[in-house]
C-alpha cells in the first residue's frame, strides 16, 4: 500500500490531467453516438412513408390537372355547338326568366298598392273573444286571396314573398309566413296594373271582409297607392316537383 502512494506520488501532475481530459472526451463521444443512432433509425424508418405520401399527392395533382383540361374541352366542345342555335337558346333563357318570375325567385318592382293590417283597439265585450280583435292568419288569407282574384301579379307579406308553397298560419300571438314569424302590423303589398284598387274595392268578397273584420270587430284596415312598389324574391327553397292547377270555386272579377 505505501509502494503504491509513492508510485502515485511520482506521476507527473500533467499526466493525470490529461488522463482525466481524454477520459471525458471518450464520455462525450459515447454519448453523442448514443444520441445519433436513434435519430438515424428514425429518419429511415419514416422515409418509406413519406415518399409514399408524396407520389399518392403527385398522381392526385395529375388527375385534377386531366380532368381541367377535359371539361376545358368539353366547355369549347359546347360552345361550338351552341354557335348555330343562338334563337333556341334565348327562347329557352325567356321561359327560365318566366319560370323564375312565377316561382317568386326574381324580384320586381311596378305599380301596386299597400294594404295595412292592425288589430283591433276596441276592448272585447265580456262574453266576446278576444282573439276576434286580433289580426290573424285567415285574415291575411282572404286578403291575399281577394288580391289574386283582382289581378295581382306578385304579392308579399311584411317583406315575405307568397309563392304557391306559402303557408300562412297562425303561431301564438304572430303569424307564420313562409319560415318568418310576423308580428303586427301587417303590411300586405301586391303588384298589379294599376285600376289594382278599383278592382278589389269592386270585389264583392273584399268588402264583405271589411265590414265583417273591420265594421264588426274593429279591426283597422288601411291602404296606399305608392307610386311604385317593391316585391322581394322568395328567399326560402323551391322542392315542388309536381303540381297541377286546382279549380277556383270563386267567381273571376
Amino acid at each position: 500500500m505505501i509502494a503504491l502512494r509513492a508510485r502515485l506520488r511520482a506521476i507527473p501532475t500533467w499526466q493525470v490531467t490529461l488522463g482525466l481530459a481524454l477520459l471525458g472526451l471518450g464520455f462525450l463521444i459515447a454519448a453523442q453516438l448514443a444520441s445519433e443512432r436513434p435519430r438515424v433509425r428514425y429518419t429511415t424508418q419514416e422515409r418509406a412513408p413519406l415518399v409514399e405520401t408524396a407520389l399518392g399527392l403527385q398522381a392526385q395533382q395529375d388527375d385534377l390537372k386531366a380532368r381541367i383540361l377535359d371539361l376545358r374541352d368539353r366547355i369549347q366542345t359546347a360552345e361550338r355547338a351552341g354557335e348555330g342555335s343562338a334563337e333556341l337558346v334565348r327562347q329557352l333563357n325567356q321561359e327560365l326568366e318566366r319560370a323564375r318570375i312565377a316561382a317568386g325567385l326574381i324580384p320586381l318592382q311596378g305599380t301596386g298598392i299597400v294594404l295595412r293590417l292592425e288589430d283591433s283597439i276596441q276592448p272585447a265585450p265580456p262574453d266576446g273573444n278576444d282573439r276576434d280583435y286580433l289580426v290573424s292568419a285567415q285574415d291575411i288569407r282572404i286578403l291575399i286571396e281577394e288580391l289574386w282574384l283582382a289581378g295581382a301579379e306578385a304579392i308579399a307579406v311584411s317583406g315575405e314573398r307568397v309563392t304557391t308553397t306559402t303557408a300562412v298560419i297562425d303561431i301564438g300571438g304572430s303569424v307564420l309566413v313562409n319560415s318568418a314569424y310576423l308580428a303586427p302590423p301587417y303590411h300586405v303589398t301586391a303588384l298589379g296594373p294599376p285600376d289594382l284598387y278599383d278592382r278589389l274595392s269592386a270585389s264583392g268578397g273584399f268588402v264583405d271582409f271589411v265590414r265583417a273584420r273591420g265594421e264588426r270587430f274593429g279591426i283597422r284596415i288601411s291602404f296606399a297607392t305608392p307610386e311604385s312598389v317593391d316585391i322581394p324574391a322568395f328567399a326560402g327553397t323551391v322542392n315542388l316537383r309536381n303540381a297541377r292547377v286546382a279549380p277556383s270555386q270563386s267567381p273571376a272579377p
